[in-house]
């Protein structure tokens, strides 16, 4: 495979992991990582960036929500949208901190947009969030590898 279908082919999982379809953009960086794409940093760079993106979506999507959380192509429920709302009012920005956890990451980001969360520490906390997650996965990797 081409290194930069294989780099852009994972920036669009794991965008698409972080917005609108239940992607597992982490089985994509360890597959790049046992199909010889040996530039660790880069590959987590790149999935931490399409993640971070898809994230920003949501932020964004948050910040009108009003005009289509009823629509079917949102990200997340009524009832996700409210749990994490109610999280994010409990314990505030550094919730966010989470937003790499699956069913409730992606809903905290779109409170975030609603509750109008400053766009420049949501993308601080969100890109700690992704990265660290990336790291830890291919470093779990690397010991199966």
């Amino acid at each position: 495979m081409d290194d930069v279908a294989a780099y852009l082919g994972l920036f669009g999982l794991a965008f698409l992991a972080a917005t609108i379809l239940p992607a597992q953009s982490e089985f994509g960086l360890v597959g790049l990582m046992i199909g010889g794409y040996s530039n660790l940093w880069a590959l987590i760079a790149v999935a931490s960036a399409g993640n971070t993106l898809g994230s920003v979506v949501n932020w964004g999507l948050g910040r009108g929500v009003e005009r289509f959380k009823d629509r079917k192509w949102f990200p997340a429920s009524s009832r996700q949208l409210d749990h994490a709302t109610r999280w994010y009012h409990k314990y505030g920005r550094w919730s966010l901190l989470l937003s790499w956890m699956p069913f409730i990451g992606d809903p905290l980001t779109l409170a975030a947009g609603v509750l109008r969360e400053p766009f420049w520490s949501f993308l601080a906390l969100v890109a700690v969030a992704k990265t660290t997650r990336y790291v830890v996965v291919a470093g779990l990797a690397l010991n199966w590898i």
